[in-house]
């Protein structure tokens, strides 16, 4: 599963987790409803600032990570 897949999946099983629904994390986090749709279906291009006010409501954001190489 690629960096986006995980994403996805961490925001869709938090919010499941936190007993919400994708309408209800729209409204607490700020953004839209399709955005939030959007970003639990992976979509390739999402603005980092609403990824975090997402990931704000759960207490994590956005970071750099090493990138996993297979063998050369």
């Amino acid at each position: 599963m690629d960096d986006r897949g995980r994403l996805s999946q961490e925001v869709k099983v938090l919010r499941k987790q936190y007993g919400l629904t994708q309408e209800d994390l729209s409204y607490k986090s700020g953004v839209g409803l399709r955005f939030v749709r959007d970003l639990e279906q992976g979509k390739k291009t999402l603005r980092m600032d609403k990824v975090n006010a997402v990931l704000a409501l759960f207490g994590k954001e956005l970071g750099v990570v090493e990138q996993q190489r297979g063998d050369a």
